[in-house]
């Protein structure tokens, strides 16, 4: 893709997305090659050859780069594998005139960058400077002290007329938090920069090429020719390189400033972007690339004593909040309610933040400790806002920005820091900051950051940089890592009591249903004892009745004789299913692997179907997949299906029963599939609880059985359910 294909008129509005990284241009003060990894051929090279090297770039292009660096140079460059080796720097000459080679890799191409050897470079006194950077920095006592000591030591040894440290906020907005300038110079520390100022994608940069200079605005652009790499038809990335062009936005923003020259470096901690390291001269300042090096080494030893103090910073704080902790969680043990070991002891759980307030919902409750807004204001904040947040841990510091309503109760809630409590988005523990009032000094005014250029027809850099003040209200202290890290520690420790505390309440109902499971049991066979022995009283007189005495009685005798052995029957059956459903629960499984195919042909047999559903057409699959399982509980299963399947069959003109296996669900899945008399799709589910019966008087049945099979399955972790509409028959599916 060429560079034309990218936005044409880069302007504030768009600068974000200005690839600056594949800008095709480098700076004047050395030259840019780039060479086929491969072989080493030139592919691409600055145009400003002839000036350095005294060879015109035609003349180098798709030539080895050993006929200019000479072979052995050449050869030290393949070892160069990919971006992370860090090959070291070489010194070659090139028409009689001494270089600094810096390679590195970028996708196929190996680039070279060329400056001049300096040869005024001085090994003793760079030996000398490092030795004072680490004596001087390690001395720093905090982390204020170690900001002012290194621009202190950046402007002794580079001569910059003015260092400043530029601190990046969350929002990545910039302050100026250390400075040493020339005298004659206007002070900007404590002026505060928008984020737009350094963009993300020159933020991005500063994480792979941690030290950058500008030895000139006024330089002027060396193309690299050709535009797009003959290897892969795209522009170059320069990401990496020393010699990278500039932004032509940043260059106006600069002279904007008056600046004619700059040093910007990273400035790392415990590995993110902290701020920068900024350098401006008033003229045209260029340093060698060994100067460079110092500079990386210094911001280095600046960074890794930036991380150790505010570690050790980190440390003491996690120190005093963990001695708070378990103050809090002695005091819930001891209470044996949270609400009250948090809020009602003489260590409070808002004594873990430096906070005005709290507030503890758990279990539909609310407890307010401190400053805090009124009840109904926390409880719609809980609600209709935190309960979306998909983290467990919510924070911010301007409330009102993301949640409207908080504009009510700024002065005790613009900052809240929150934890969900448990798995509920209904528990919430909260900490309360009020506003802090501030007046924030600018370098400009942050909502005119640009102007309209009527002769570029487009927007420019703002040429303002007069301090300008802005009060900032609905905004509290921010919240600091080991304050969040705090509160991720008290939500675990919380949640763990939770759980335990569930756990408990959980034993006891297990308990108790192993009890009154019991209990029931006992009944169970109590009651079957009860129920049966009168009714085979029942049972035996009729029976008595029938074979001695029926053909004494009149026909109507008669039907009352053969109604009260029906319903005995009916009676007993119902007894039987209802001990049956009792019993699945308590029972332990015995499994085993068995033949489907065996089991059914078994319960066809035991129902003598041939005999007394002569007209039901059974169609089996062969070769049913095994199953495993409780052989016994499972043989219930089929009975009972097939039993279902005969019954509201067998007054089609033609009933037939289809048995199977298909996957379903990613498992082998049973069925028994009728063309009987259906049901309403709608009671799919019901058909399953107990004593539901939706046919017709036409079918006896008690409505326990598909209750049992539905038991029988849970209990196996598997799973039923049926299809049907009513006059198309029903399929019901099943797997273990």
């Amino acid at each position: 893709m060429p560079l034309s294909s990218y936005p044409e008129k880069v302007d504030i509005t768009n600068c974000d997305k200005e690839p600056i990284h594949i800008i095709g241009k480098s700076q004047s003060h050395g030259v840019i090659i780039a060479c086929d990894r491969k072989d080493l051929v030139i592919t691409q090279i600055g145009e400003n050859s002839d000036e350095f090297f005294g060879i015109h770039y035609d003349e180098l292009l798709s030539k080895p780069l050993s006929s200019l660096i000479g072979s052995e140079k050449a050869e030290m460059l393949t070892s160069v594998k990919n971006v992370e080796d860090s090959p070291e720097v070489r010194e070659v000459n090139i028409n009689d005139r001494d270089f600094i080679m810096k390679p590195h890799i970028s996708g196929e191409s190996l680039i070279l960058d060329f400056e001049p050897a300096d040869s005024d470079y001085n090994h003793y006194e760079y030996q000398r400077q490092l030795s004072s950077i680490l004596s001087t920095l390690g001395a720093s006592e905090t982390p204020e002290d170690l900001c002012a000591d290194v621009a202190k030591i950046t402007r002794d040894i580079f001569g910059y007329d003015r260092v400043m440290v530029y601190k990046f906020d969350e929002e990545w907005n910039g302050e100026v938090i250390a400075e040493e300038k020339a005298e004659e110079l206007e002070s900007w520390l404590g002026l505060h920069y928008p984020a737009s100022d350094i963009p993300k994608q020159s933020r991005n940069l500063f994480m792979k090429q941690r030290v950058r200079i500008i030895a000139d605005v006024d330089y002027h652009p060396v193309s690299i020719v050709p535009e797009l790499s003959p290897i892969n038809n795209i522009p170059l990335d320069l990401s990496r390189s020393e010699l990278r062009g500039v932004s032509p936005i940043h260059i106006e923003y600069l002279k904007n400033m008056k600046v004619g020259a700059s040093l910007t470096a990273a400035l790392i901690s415990n590995g993110k972007l902290w701020g920068l390291l900024a350098c401006h001269h008033y003229s045209a300042k260029y340093i060698n690339y060994y100067h460079r090096q110092t500079c990386e080494f210094l911001t280095q030893i600046f960074s890794n004593e930036l991380s150790l103090k505010e570690t050790n910073r980190y440390i003491g704080k996690l120190e005093e909040w963990e001695s708070i902790r378990g103050d809090l969680v002695t005091q819930i043990e001891s209470e044996g309610k949270i609400k009250k070991g948090l809020a009602e002891q003489e260590v409070l759980f808002t004594d873990l933040m430096e906070c005005e307030g709290g507030a503890i919902i758990l279990g539909g409750k609310m407890r307010l400790v401190g400053k805090t807004p009124p009840k109904k204001y926390v409880k719609k904040l809980a609600n209709e806002f935190l309960a979306d947040q998909g983290n467990s841990v919510f924070f911010t510091k301007n409330l009102s920005r993301s949640y409207k309503p908080a504009e009510e109760f700024r002065d005790t809630a613009s900052g809240i820091l929150s934890v969900k409590l448990g798995r509920s988005n209904k528990d919430f523990l909260m900490w309360f900051r009020p506003q802090v009032v501030q007046n924030v000094t600018w370098g400009g005014n942050p909502d005119k950051m640009a102007n309209f250029d009527e002769d570029k027809q487009r927007i420019t850099p703002r040429k303002s940089f007069e301090k300008w003040t802005q009060k900032l209200t609905g905004v509290s202290n921010p919240w600091l890592d080991y304050q969040i890290s705090a509160a991720k520690a008290i939500r675990e420790s919380l949640s763990n009591i939770i759980l335990e505390k569930q756990k408990i309440k959980i034993d006891r109902l297990n308990k108790q249903l192993l009890e009154a499971h019991d209990e029931l049991e006992l009944f169970s066979q109590g009651l079957s004892h009860d129920l049966k022995a009168p009714l085979r009283g029942i049972d035996g007189y009729a029976h008595i009745l029938k074979e001695d005495h029926y053909h004494n009685l009149e026909r109507e005798g008669q039907q009352a004789v053969d109604i009260i052995l029906s319903s005995t029957r009916e009676m007993q059956e119902l007894i039987d299913n209802i001990l049956s459903f009792a019993g699945v629960s308590g029972q332990s499984l015995d499994k085993g692997i068995f033949s489907v195919n065996h089991l059914v042909e078994d319960i066809l047999e035991s129902f003598n179907v041939k005999t007394n559903y002569p007209r039901t057409k059974i169609i089996m699959e062969k070769d049913l997949p095994h199953m495993m399982g409780d052989k016994r509980m499972i043989m219930q299963v089929w009975s009972n299906l097939i039993t279902n399947a005969l019954k509201y069959s067998e007054k089609e003109e033609n009933p037939e029963i289809e048995i199977g296996a298909t996957g379903i669900e990613g498992r082998t899945t049973y069925y028994i599939r009728d063309n009987g008399i259906g049901f309403d799709p709608k009671h799919k589910t019901a058909i399953f609880d107990l004593f539901s019966r939706f046919s017709n008087d036409n079918f006896k049945g008690t409505g326990i059985g598909l209750a049992i099979v539905k038991k029988i399955m849970e209990k196996h972790n598997g799973k039923i359910w049926a299809e049907s509409e009513p006059g198309k028959g029903s399929t019901f599916y099943f797997h273990v």
